[in-house]
């Protein structure tokens, strides 16, 4: 997993190549922190086609209110520079979250 910064966002997301599987989470939020070893086994199972990030989002306010990430846990999909999925809050199950990856590996 690569860890996002403000400073790093553009490049390994936006202008990234192929698919990129971005984690946005917080260190105050509970289910976010209940889902990362699930999530971090999913970047074992799929990172060989898909490029997976977390951001916390602490550190990057901002950057989280411009990509439209108002609740958490937030997990998005980008391609090309646009987000072509997402799944937030109540519905950031692991089985859903494979679901998503799914689509695009």
């Amino acid at each position: 997993m690569i860890e996002l910064t403000k400073d790093n966002f553009d490049s390994e997301v936006l202008e990234g190549e192929g698919y990129v599987f971005v984690d946005f989470w917080s260190q105050g939020c509970e289910p976010c922190k209940a889902l990362m070893p699930d999530v971090h086994k999913l970047a074992e199972q799929y990172g060989d086609k898909i490029k997976f990030c977390s951001m916390d989002i602490t550190k990057a306010r901002r950057l989280a209110i411009k990509q439209k990430v108002l609740g958490l846990p937030t997990m998005t999909i980008y391609k090309g520079g646009e987000k072509v999925d997402e799944i937030t809050k109540d519905d950031a199950e692991i089985a859903k979250i494979e679901a998503m990856i799914k689509k695009f590996y």
